[in-house]
């Protein structure tokens, strides 16, 4: 063996560790992007549990203050004041509902972002794995052509 044929073996062993190496980053930082966005989902469900613990902490001081108001202004709890108070509840449970629905919106799209982080680790795992074949083929195909024109 020559010692054209020790560097172009050389080199493209290189190649390849550096291709192997590349791809494993990559792999790497996509599956942590996907680690980040799952936490973020994480966050977003205990989110919504403390705008829930909150948004029902503010009505109950504005049912309070309706009441309070009602009984002070001498009117009897029924009537007018009985349909406000369920109004009131009404819109309430409706609040409620569409924090929950955005909560589970902005969950599922983190989710669908770290899934897709996911993929593009495994791609670029891949994408690597075919370039250190294609290097490797590159690597044979040199060493053929150099062994034929030795013979030659």
């Amino acid at each position: 063996m020559g010692w054209t044929t020790a560097l172009v073996a050389a080199t493209s062993v290189a190649q390849i560790s550096s291709q192997n190496t590349i791809g494993k980053f990559n792999e790497g930082v996509n599956n942590r992007n996907a680690e980040v966005l799952e936490n973020e989902k994480t966050a977003i469900a205990n989110k919504t549990e403390l705008d829930l613990a909150n948004f029902d902490k503010q009505f109950q001081k504005l049912e309070g203050s309706a009441v309070v108001s009602t009984n002070k202004s001498g009117v009897a709890y029924e009537g007018t004041a009985l349909r406000i108070a369920r109004a009131n509840m009404r819109e309430k449970v409706l609040q409620e509902n569409i924090i929950k629905y955005n909560s589970k919106v902005a969950e599922s799209q983190k989710l669908e972002q770290a899934n897709f982080a996911r993929i593009k680790a495994n791609m670029a795992r891949q994408e690597s794995k075919l370039a250190m074949i294609k290097t490797g083929s590159s690597l044979g195909m040199s060493l053929l052509t150099m062994s034929q024109g030795t013979t030659v």
